[in-house]
């Protein structure tokens, strides 16, 4: 087996052990959670094993492959919704025995001592550097009252700018004690202040309660009108990505445009359809985003958008929904033109491309290899033009997914494993893209990108305790995955080994 293939099947694995070793500890709970992880990937890492063991599948094997998974995925589903009522009511029954013990433990014993540095840390995730003044006496009596015995009992108040760091122990269940908790704030000070549930360095719960004065501001009408403009700009672009496909500079014949315009349109509609996604799933949560910032580029017509989160975010599934959902709609659109193309193609298809081009990409050369079979050992291929533009929409896409900062895949890892999993992958990403821009300049421009624009995380949610379900962390690595064995491309050895080329 090729070393590219091996390390991403390694890779792939590995992530699944990690993923079993901290389900072990939830017991069959999460352990059947788990599976549900691997069921999701399995598929794919049989048909990559599959294939560069020399094992072609053809469309037909693929799709029962997936439909397989899919049936086991919703058995486990189902059987790890009925375990997990069975752990709720014994986790009520618990936690009521437990609020009856505190009622008669002495303060003294639950107070716990917090770091200066760790205050500082975690009100600087949600306070700007500007100058403020110490919470009105009034005000932190007010939010002082919320707490109770059954909910979050507060050990030590630190008043912390024009906000309050509350340190306690959480009494009851996280999102229930969060509701109750906002409802309560809400009916004592109206909206002048938020609350957020978070956890500490030490992986213990705090409260920190800041005015809403420190929410999250729109875009200016300079950042707007930027927008507009890179709006322009990408669009322009993709005209002359168009001319670049079909073997001419479109601005120095602009009167060619009927020729690249369906080109041009696919490239903008995989881009519009990206943004939909992520304006969707934001309007379901009540979430505002700016106006996207595209990155446009004459190779591709552009490398994505970035898109900032302009309000609260309620909690770490509503971070992860909105961040897959850009990538997933947009990959999907991109993922169906290009099989449709792959089958539309023959000989005499609009496109002549060479069979390196095939070679770019471990993704598209393998299901290339399943659909055109011996074509691909000729020199040049013929190619409907859907499998161009879905080749590009699937770069695009997997661009906006790797794993640092507040790209999407960045804001997916820090839903699903928490600020300190992503801090460390954005760090990781940013070696990785350093070293890989010694043979690859997109690696360089994308490591530019993500150091000076987006690599700092994104604002913790208000509750940001509760983790999302299994599904959403087997989607994550899922897409992880895929944008993996996107981006990397095939060996000259393990292609010509496989047919990809003379």
């Amino acid at each position: 087996m090729n070393s590219i293939p091996a390390v991403i099947v390694l890779a792939a694995l590995g992530f699944l052990s990690w993923g079993f070793y901290r389900a072990r500890p939830f017991g069959k709970l999460g352990v059947l959670a788990w599976l549900q992880s691997l069921v999701l990937i399995a598929p794919w890492l049989v048909f990559f094993g599959l294939f560069a063991a020399g094992i072609y599948l053809n469309l037909v094997g693929m799709l029962l492959l997936f439909i397989l998974s899919t049936a086991v995925y919703i058995y486990l589903g189902r059987q790890l919704r009925a375990l997990g009522k069975d752990v709720l009511a014994r986790r009520a029954s618990e936690l009521a025995q437990t609020a009856q013990t505190a009622q008669t433990t002495p303060d003294a014993e639950l107070k716990e001592p917090i770091e200066t540095e760790t205050k500082a840390a975690l009100a600087a995730e949600l306070a700007g550097e500007v100058d403020v003044v110490p919470i009105p006496p009034e005000d932190l009596q007010a939010v002082k009252s919320i707490f109770g015995i059954d909910t979050f009992f507060a050990t030590e108040t630190i008043p912390y700018q024009e906000g309050a760091i509350f340190r306690g122990n959480l009494r009851g269940d996280v999102e229930e004690t969060f509701d109750r908790l906002s409802e309560s704030l809400k009916a004592k000070v109206g909206d002048r202040y938020r609350l957020f549930l978070l956890e500490n360095q030490d992986a213990k719960p705090v409260v920190i309660v800041l005015p809403s004065s420190r929410d999250p501001q729109p875009s200016t009408t300079f950042q707007k009108i930027f927008s507009v403009i890179l709006l322009f700009v990408t669009i322009a672009a993709s005209f002359e990505s168009g001319g670049i496909m079909m073997g001419f500079d479109f601005f120095t014949s602009p009167e060619r445009y009927a020729e690249v315009l369906p080109l041009a349109l696919g490239i903008v509609s995989i881009l519009a359809v990206h943004e939909i996604g992520h304006w969707v799933l934001a309007k379901r949560y009540n979430m505002r985003l700016s106006l996207p910032f595209f990155i446009p580029t004459w190779q591709l017509g552009s490398f994505g958008s970035l898109t900032r989160i302009e309000s609260l975010i309620p909690n770490r599934t509503a971070l992860f929904d909105v961040a897959i959902a850009g990538p997933a709609a947009g990959g999907l659109l991109s993922f169906g033109m290009l099989i449709i193309g792959l089958v539309l193609s023959h000989k005499g298809s609009l496109f002549q491309v060479p069979t390196e081009f095939f070679q770019g990409s471990i993704l598209v050369g393998t299901l290339a290899r399943v659909v055109l079979r011996e074509s691909l050992q000729e020199p040049l291929v013929d190619v409907n033009p859907l499998v161009i533009l879905g080749w590009l929409g699937l770069v695009i896409n997997a661009l906006n997914l790797i794993p640092a900062g507040q790209l999407d895949g960045g804001r997916m890892v820090q839903a699903v494993y928490g600020r300190k999993t992503a801090s460390r992958t954005t760090i990781g990403t940013l070696i990785f893209l350093g070293l890989a821009s010694l043979v690859n300049p997109l690696a360089l421009y994308w490591a530019i990108v993500v150091l000076f624009l987006q690599r700092e995380l994104e604002r913790p949610a208000l509750n940001d305790l509760t983790e999302p379900d299994d599904a959403r962390a087997a989607l994550c690595l899922l897409a992880l995955f895929l944008t993996v064995v996107t981006l990397l491309p095939l060996t000259p050895s393990l292609a010509g080994r496989l047919g990809i080329g003379g």
